[in-house]
């Protein structure tokens, strides 16, 4: 391992970052020595730790806030199992569900894994399919998170043992190959579910109106999770701040995308706040506190909490359950307390469709999960004092790539919200990261890359890139991209290269540099 910033720091003893029981926190010698690209998460939200347990590591404003305690309360959360019992710990899971908890699709709490068939319960498995219409509208019959497990005596609403994934070969307009004769492959994914795999009709809802859609119609893609940590340190960006390479961008000329911003201002915040949106590839969520992984501990595994007494449901869903003799047969055998004079068609319906059910999910879990959530540390970045670590940044911002993969952001106040209410702007019981530069190396803008068998609509929020060049060592996997197409960060690059790419210019300087300066941007993404 490579503790090159021990060194400058005199071999600080306390940091001790060579260790993987180490948990990460920098000496008071660290932060006088390094200049602060190396803190890539800011002073507050950086570990020096090259490990297999880099990711997992919280930050020090976790430490410094007396919520270490919590932190591993709420890392339980992340990683067991949840259980279809009714009471005790990590119970409540189902009736359907995406995963049986969190570890699977977030290994040692990374980007997911590319995949040669899509299982539920394979680790590493990081998948959530999307399944479409042909105008890109989501089944109104699924969840937008399509479940492929349940618990009996319900049926999955698609039996995944039918899903196909078939891993094609890409020839691009340069045929593969750099001017110097170097060669590189490309491959997308190829989804298919057949008819009889959908538990469920397929329907779609457009203003109000629902309507079959054929199954020749229907579209799926793939979208793996990305990692988790430093997610905290986004969320601390100051709203204003995050608006300004949107307006700088459409100044510029760049299109964006009209569904989020227009003429200098947001076409669409979260929900019924005014959060801009700033979390996951479709920008679908705002404030951290009700953003993916709020939102995940929930429906993934359909274990209720105080805000949300309902299950991750379709009124179709239930309706079909509803009317399934087999279900009927069964359902009061675990579901005795149900039984009504109502029938039991009713009862089966009115069980899935309640929004008062009991709660699975005590609050302080949550807020244990949160605080976890909230406080996972970015890995610091590595040899920056390398030569061709040095040259290689230099030539990422010549080349353009720094423009959508902006280095460095500093965070405001840091003054939170949560639309659900459980946290205030002012609470004490989460880590907050205020006036911190990090460096994650996105604009936090959509953008279009044009790749064949693209993500849904075409947008894909710019990835972070901090800590990435770990994931080899810590998941056994350096896949990148949407969908895990790209098997190194050369191919990550080149799926950058359509005629049509915001990238495109980019590509073209990129791949007519020589091998050394190719070999030195690859360095240079890995080290940050």
């Amino acid at each position: 391992m490579n503790c090159k910033y021990i060194f400058l720091a005199l071999c600080a003893t306390a940091l001790a970052a060579c260790s993987d029981s180490n948990t990460g926190t920098e000496s008071p010698d660290v932060t006088t020595e390094l200049s602060e690209e190396w803190y890539a998460g800011g002073k507050l939200g950086t570990v020096f730790n090259e490990t297999t347990y880099a990711y997992e590591q919280p930050t020090p404003a976790i430490e410094n806030a007396g919520l270490t305690q919590a932190f591993k309360h709420g890392e339980q959360q992340f990683e067991r199992d949840f259980n279809e019992n009714s009471t005790g710990a990590f119970s409540g899971l189902g009736p359907l569900m995406v995963r049986r908890g969190c570890l699977y699709c977030h290994p040692n709490y990374g980007h997911g894994k590319r995949q040669t068939e899509y299982r539920a319960n394979t680790m590493g498995n990081g998948y959530l399919l999307v399944i479409t219409d042909e105008n890109d509208n989501y089944l109104s019959s699924l969840t937008g998170m399509p479940q492929t497990l349940a618990v009996a005596p319900f049926k999955a609403p698609v039996d995944e043992t039918k899903i196909k994934i078939d891993w094609k070969d890409y020839t691009d307009e340069w045929g593969n190959r750099f001017p110097d004769g170097e060669t590189y492959s490309l491959i997308y994914p190829e989804v298919s579910i057949p008819k009889d795999a959908y538990y469920v009709p397929l329907e779609v809802t457009l203003n109000g109106v629902t309507s079959e859609v054929p199954h020749a119609n229907v579209k799926v893609r793939l979208e793996s999770t990305i990692g988790i940590y430093g997610t905290g340190l986004h969320d601390a960006i100051d709203d204003d701040d995050l608006k300004a390479p949107y307006a700088a961008e459409e100044a510029a000329g760049v299109k964006l995308n009209p569904a989020i911003f227009a003429n200098g201002n947001w076409v669409k915040t979260y929900g019924k706040t005014s959060h801009p949106l700033r979390f996951t590839y479709a920008l679908s969520r705002g404030p951290l506190q009700d953003a993916a992984g709020a939102n995940a501990i929930w429906n993934i595994t359909n274990v209720t909490r105080s805000d949300r007494r309902y299950h991750y449901m379709t009124a179709t869903y239930a309706l079909t359950a509803s009317k399934d003799p087999e279900v009927q047969a069964e359902f009061y055998n675990y579901f005795p307390e149900r039984k009504t004079d109502r029938g039991v068609e009713a009862d089966i319906y009115d069980y899935l469709m309640s929004r008062d059910l009991d709660v699975e999910m005590s609050d302080d879990d949550y807020i244990n999960f949160m605080v976890w959530h909230r406080g996972l540390a970015v890995p610091a970045a590595r040899d920056l004092d390398d030569a061709d670590v040095q040259r290689g940044k230099q030539l990422f911002t010549e080349i353009g790539c720094a423009y959508c993969h902006r280095p460095s952001w500093t965070t405001g106040e840091d003054r939170f919200t949560d639309p659900n209410g459980l946290f205030s702007d002012a609470d004490a019981r989460l880590p907050r990261y205020p006036h911190q530069k990090i460096w994650p190396y996105t604009d936090m803008v959509q953008h279009k890359l044009n790749m064949k068998n693209d993500i849904r609509t075409g947008w894909c929020r710019t990835t972070p890139l901090w800590g990435r060049g770990l994931s080899e060592l810590i998941n056994g996997g350096v896949d990148r991209l949407h969908d895990c197409r790209a098997r190194t960060v050369i191919e990550s690059i080149m799926w950058h290269g359509d005629a049509q790419s915001d990238a495109r210019q980019s590509v073209e300087k990129f791949r007519v540099l020589s091998k050394s300066d190719r070999d030195a941007i690859v360095k240079f993404i890995n080290s940050i």
